[in-house]
């Protein structure tokens, strides 16, 4: 195996979930390059990635006009077929990787367990072991199924040297050190029922401070920026804000060296998890047994109702997945964990 194409676009939890597939192909085949199709958002996670050898940056937006698509095309398949590839492994299973897919050239093409938008006819979807299992076994099976022997799951992740250093002045600006214990919280998620009330991390961070650890907010966006503004307002002193103040890289080395992390179905606490650092998920529509805190699933916090695992965006019963799941059962999950 000497060339190996991976397209896995977006969004930045998946490309995470994805990352252990390069590791396993490189553990195999350490001669093998390997190559990644990503979207801009999730480029610097491929970037720290030391197991992918080439970055095709796929441009979406650049696509969506008629003259964009005449415009761009023709150099974007021109760098997808500068080399002659052994496998592609369509990794997201929609019809723009398909179509990623179907431009490059190679004898074999191989896919997830849930291709979708007839992804599944350019690519052969594998049915491995793992098909209901976790997404980051799913996507193994894909590695498993060309020949990988996937003896350790690994998420190959290098922070540079500059940004580990930048991430020590962000969070000495805003009068903090990485060397005093913290805990990060991730309050954000694209989902509006993957978000836990501000008042219950206004109130567990309250807490926090009481066992002498320090509350830091990460996130992105406007709508982060209100969600922390939120919990400020909640506490007497407010907790570290470095909301929009991180790149992703930045951003890894704070949570790599967080003594733990806590939030949603979330790229932030995806990445945590990948790390090694301790994680605690709060979960409402989504199952833990697919996508929790992978080799932490037990770090999964659920509440039982009849519409669990209902994988909605919005809950049609217009209730709050995630407001069941109180401060109390928080506290206990972090004073259980060792």
């Amino acid at each position: 195996m000497k060339n190996v194409l991976i397209v896995k676009l977006s969004a930045i939890g998946d490309v995470i979930h994805a990352l252990p597939v390069s590791y396993a192909i490189k553990e195999t085949f350490p001669e093998a390059k390997v190559t990644w199709v990503v979207e801009p958002p999730a480029y610097d996670l491929v970037a720290m990635n030391p197991c992918v050898d080439r970055i095709i940056t796929f441009h979406k937006k650049e696509f969506k006009t008629f003259g964009g698509f005449l415009h761009n095309f023709r150099p974007f398949r021109r760098l997808l077929k500068q080399d002659a590839y052994d496998a592609v492994l369509d990794l997201q299973g929609l019809f723009k990787s398909a179509a990623i897919a179907r431009m490059a050239k190679a004898p074999v093409k191989l896919g997830t367990c849930n291709m979708r938008e007839l992804s599944g006819r350019v690519s052969k979807p594998v049915i491995g072991p793992h098909a209901g299992g976790h997404i980051v076994e799913r996507y193994l099976d894909v590695a498993r199924e060309l020949g990988c022997r996937v003896d350790k799951v690994v998420f190959p992740v290098e922070v540079p040297a500059r940004e580990q250093e930048s991430a020590r002045r962000i969070m000495s600006e805003v009068g903090a050190r990485m060397e005093n214990p913290y805990i990060v919280f991730a309050v954000g998620a694209n989902w509006p029922n993957k978000r836990w009330p501000t008042r219950y991390f206004a109130e567990l961070a309250e807490w926090l401070y009481e066992k002498q650890a320090i509350p830091v907010i990460v996130g992105g966006g406007a709508l982060d920026a209100q969600r922390a503004a939120e919990i400020e307002m909640q506490m007497e002193v407010p907790p570290v804000n470095l909301v929009g103040r991180t790149n992703l890289m930045q951003l890894a080395y704070i949570l790599q060296n967080a003594r733990l992390v806590l939030g949603g179905d979330t790229g932030p606490v995806h990445l945590a998890a990948g790390l090694g650092t301790r994680t605690i998920m709060l979960m409402g529509p989504t199952d833990a047994n697919r996508n929790g805190p992978y080799g932490q699933t037990e770090n999964a916090i659920e509440v039982e109702r009849p519409c669990r695992y209902c994988w909605k965006r919005a809950c049609i019963k217009n209730e709050d997945c995630l407001e069941r799941i109180t401060v109390e059962m928080v506290e206990k999950k972090i004073m259980e964990m060792p």
